[in-house]
């Protein structure tokens, strides 16, 4: 076994919130290593980008040029057959203030091209990366964890010591109970996805041919995404109580419901599906939501799926995941420059990521809730009224009094009642698009929760633009601290 490595951060995992950490904390001048257990490029599901993440995070890393050039088709928005009327609706980005001009738009992405250029990037800012690496263990003593042991291609041993370790391993990861807390499932949006790739399918009328397509039916929800003019990723959304409707061959399953979804059955009519190489397998995963106890220990911190998942409706994963990545790098760097203290920077990271979880739990559930026109199994239990006391509780005890600055998510029963006030102001503001001019102008932009979803990504696409230019900003929490003017630290709030 080879030992005394040694370097202030090691991240493992290369996919976007390892790359993202790995660089914002090489660009202060620090020696990080990166271990990824697969080879780049590799498959990732996962293809479609909110504009925080293309303008905001990809701009304060440099690569938002580099982003735009691999061509990936654009998207200015999502169109949905989702709520209580039969016709769909759709949002554009441009409606925002917080995001018109040239920032008004993202990509729907081939993970395995765009996790390859961000890790590239990554190697270019001085990272050491080391692809085809397993992570064994967390090496730690009683105060803090300390580096980690790991094996490389040929099977042999190193050992490596870090101020800090980065978990950003996904979902799937095997040392997140080593920051010391328990992974709580939310029973809400426990759903099983199953997805293929398909050539020649429809796409939307431009301009609105690369904006996701979600359509609800009995058993669920599909996602339809352009991936370019020739591939589409399909997938059906369906919970765990309909898991006898994925059983049996892949292949044959999503056939069977995507005929029972008439809008995208009729999307892939000239259609086939890809049956060869990356794209060539249905498969099938378990979208389970969820959120980790402790985000972080003395010495360890979690980000994107090792710490916390939520539904995939609404695109948000790519941005927590690299959301996370900001935060976490701004406590890394704001320890190691000795700034502040490892405690305060930290409490910042793990409250401002809860915050932002909170907001997307909310409103995915209530986004869920305006689906009132199915009386099938699947809608009625996503009804807030139907929601189990013990998950509302579970949410609270997770998110209460962070997620909300105003202090709602008190107990379970205010989480209800916000939850379903933000459902209703929701399910209004889609009424009122004018399908008949083909509006976008959605006032759902106008409503609280969206407000609240978008303000963090757009004030970091807003400093990725401007620079340090910028007015002071306000901390988000009493006592709390602040980015500092590039962005990549911590700093105290003025007086």
């Amino acid at each position: 076994m080879s030992t005394g490595e040694e370097f202030d951060v090691v991240v493992v995992g290369g996919g976007p919130s390892g790359s993202t950490v790995a660089s914002f904390v090489a660009m202060q001048g620090h020696r990080v290593l990166l271990l990824e257990k697969e080879s780049f490029p590799r498959y990732q599901i996962g293809e479609s980008l909110l504009p925080a993440t293309v303008h905001g995070i990809c701009g304060l890393l440099g690569v938002s040029e580099e982003i735009e050039r691999a061509g990936f088709m654009r998207k200015h928005g999502g169109t949905f057959r989702w709520g209580s009327s039969p016709e769909p609706w759709s949002f554009a980005f441009a409606i925002s203030p917080r995001m018109a001009g040239p920032t008004s738009h993202a990509y729907q992405v081939e993970r395995m091209k765009f996790d390859d250029i961000l890790l590239k990037h990554s190697r270019k800012l001085g990272v050491e990366v080391r692809e085809e690496c397993s992570v064994v263990e967390v090496t730690e003593d009683e105060e803090r964890v300390r580096g980690l042991v790991y094996t490389d291609s040929t099977g042999a041993r190193h050992t490596v010591g870090a101020r800090f370790v980065v978990d950003a391993s996904g979902n799937k990861s095997r040392i997140h109970r080593d920051a010391g807390g328990d992974r709580i499932y939310s029973d809400f949006f426990r759903n099983i996805a199953i997805f293929g790739y398909f050539e020649g399918g429809k796409r939307l009328p431009a301009p609105r041919d690369g904006n996701i397509f979600c359509a609800a039916f009995d058993e669920g929800w599909f996602w339809y995404i352009p991936l370019s003019d020739r591939i589409t990723s399909v997938g059906a959304v369906v919970s765990r109580e309909f898991a006898d409707s994925v059983q049996g061959d892949p292949a044959d399953a999503l056939s069977r419901l995507i005929a029972k979804c008439p809008r995208i059955d009729d999307m892939l009519a000239d259609a086939e599906r890809i049956t060869e190489g990356v794209y060539g397998q249905v498969r099938v995963r378990k979208d389970y939501s969820y959120s980790n106890s402790r985000y972080w220990r003395p010495g360890m911190v979690l980000v994107g799926d090792a710490a916390c998942f939520v539904d995939p409706v609404f695109s948000s994963g790519v941005h927590l995941a690299t959301y996370s990545a900001l935060l976490a790098a701004r406590s890394i760097n704001t320890v190691l420059a000795g700034d502040l203290g490892e405690d305060e920077s930290f409490a910042e990271f793990e409250a401002r990521y809860r915050h932002e979880y909170g907001l997307f739990y909310e409103f995915l559930v209530s986004f869920y809730d305006m689906n009132s026109d199915h009386e099938s199994y699947f809608w009625q239990a996503k009804k807030v009224t139907a929601f189990a006391e013990s998950e509302l509780e579970a949410f609270v005890e997770l998110v209460g009094g962070v997620a909300s600055l105003d202090g709602t998510f008190v107990d379970a029963e205010s989480a209800r009642a916000r939850f379903k006030h933000t459902a209703g102001e929701l399910e209004r503001s889609v009424s009122q698009v004018d399908r008949t001019r083909g509006d976008d102008s959605t006032p759902m932009y106008q409503s609280d929760i969206m407000g609240s979803v978008m303000e963090q990504g757009t004030q970091i696409q807003v400093q990725a633009v401007l620079g340090g230019d910028l007015d002071p900003e306000a901390a988000l929490f009493p006592g709390g601290l602040v980015p500092s003017a590039d962005g990549l630290r911590w700093a105290a709030a003025a007086e």
